[in-house]
């Protein structure tokens, strides 16, 4: 470990493991240290089902889940979005040659106490039972606009400055009502809350763009899951990071960050043994005096033997619950995973529900979305503070990644990722800089 480094990373989270690979493909010399003797930190996947039921301090589980070894439960999870930045990455960095994605069946919002297919071309918005007929006119002409507009040709833009102009405008100008507006920017733009309605327009049209072209490339839905579950995403980048150069060391402590003249970071102690460096990227477990609580958010796994009711039987879904239809500030975020994915037994499910806190009782917050699931075998709840770093670290050349989100898909955590990123070296990723064909090393 006494050696010099460009970078240290500390934790394999799935942020820190993506930076790891980034830096590494960017010809920088990283060490890569997780105190913990296995991938994944915070967003490790949990295999055999026992060490699941352990953790959450739950009596074993019967013979009627199968063999343990058939699962891998994500304690995190979330979709890829098949266009998106961190399928881009995924590709542009040949991580994907270690991993095998499936698309995920259905794509749902809930609206007065049921849920319907979020609507995403014309012919979807004509038949969706989300809208009356006038409405759904209006809507696909919305859809229309955006699906036609292009960012450098103005004639495209009907008469209204989408960088000038805020979202609202934008709906008004199609006389979309607040309904129609709410699962737009929740289930298609996949907005957290009603902010983005005073932001310029551009921002949710680009979202709703990501959104249709990724559906286009497989069909049921925008999104992808990897198999054998999230675990594998940080194993694809650490072989990604040893392919070029990079050393990684699990179940190492971290006694302590070493500092020079300036506050600046220049190394790292473990024991005795002192590893230099020039920078620190880190999740905020590693830095607890560098980062503050933003809020807490909920999750609540649940191992179900059935298909989500009203879901067709899909295999795999995602449901948004847009805060306006359960009174909340906050949306709430159903994802389910199954056999299909090699995370569970044959014919098992696994949904997770989660949301940002508002309330002392953060289980009667999320009981909308459990109430979808039909009959649950088990459930698993954890209530995690979510933290932000509390400066950009460009000072002390330390960067540290925000805690995960409630949201199950990857947009929020590439955004992060990316702007880590920026700030630790300068520049914006060059997604082109990245060789596509890595060869056939492997560690």
């Amino acid at each position: 470990m006494d050696e010099e480094y460009d970078a240290i990373v500390l934790g394999t989270g799935l942020k820190e493991c993506i930076l790891s690979g980034m830096l590494s493909v960017s010809g920088k010399k990283v060490l890569h240290v997780d105190r913990n003797k296995y991938y994944g930190g915070e967003s490790a996947s949990i295999c055999p089902l026992e060490e699941l039921f352990t953790k959450f301090g739950a009596p074993a589980p019967d013979e009627s889940y199968g063999r343990g070894r058939d699962w891998n439960v994500d304690l995190i999870p979330k979709f890829l979005m098949a266009n998106g930045s961190l399928v881009k990455l995924l590709i542009h960095t040949g991580v994907t040659r270690y991993l095998e994605f499936k698309s995920v069946e259905g794509s749902y919002v809930y609206k007065g106490g049921k849920i319907s297919k979020v609507p995403v071309d014309q012919k979807e918005a004509l038949a969706s039972d989300l809208m009356g007929m006038f409405e759904k006119r209006r809507f696909r002409n919305f859809l229309i606009y955006v699906q036609d507009f292009l960012y450098d040709d103005p004639k495209t833009w009907k008469d209204f400055d989408p960088s000038t102009q805020n979202m609202t405008a934008l709906y008004d100008k199609f006389g979309l009502d607040k309904n129609t507006q709410d699962f737009t920017g929740h289930a298609l733009a996949l907005f957290r809350d009603d902010d983005y309605l005073n932001h310029p327009a551009i921002e949710t049209i680009k979202r709703i763009k990501l959104y249709s072209d990724s559906l286009a490339r497989y069909g049921k839905s925008p999104y992808l899951y990897p198999m054998y579950g999230l675990g594998e995403l940080p194993q694809g980048f650490a072989r990604l990071s040893a392919i070029y150069g990079g050393t990684y060391m699990l179940d190492k402590p971290i006694d302590e960050l070493v500092f020079g003249e300036g506050g600046k970071v220049i190394g790292v102690r473990s024991g005795n043994e002192i590893a230099k460096c020039k920078q620190v990227y880190c999740d905020p477990t590693y830095v607890p005096d560098r980062v503050r609580k933003k809020g807490k958010v909920i999750r609540c796994i649940c191992l179900i033997d059935h298909p989500i009711p009203n879901t067709k039987d899909a295999l795999s879904t995602q449901i948004i619950i847009p805060q306006k239809q359960v009174g909340r500030h906050s949306d709430i975020y159903v994802s389910v995973v199954s056999y299909t994915h090699q995370v569970a037994a044959k014919g098992w499910f696994i949904a997770m529900v989660s949301t940002t806190v508002e309330t002392a009782n953060p289980e009667v917050e999320i009981k909308s979305g459990l109430d979808l699931l039909g009959p649950i075998r088990q459930k698993f709840v954890s209530v995690s503070d979510y933290y932000e770093p509390t400066d950009d670290g460009i000072q002390s050349q330390i960067f540290i990644s925000e805690s995960y989100d409630a949201t199950t898909h990857f947009e929020t955590t590439c955004l992060d990722v990316l702007d880590i990123f920026k700030r630790g070296t300068g520049e914006e990723f060059d997604f082109s800089k990245i060789k596509h064909e890595l060869g056939d090393e492997e560690q």
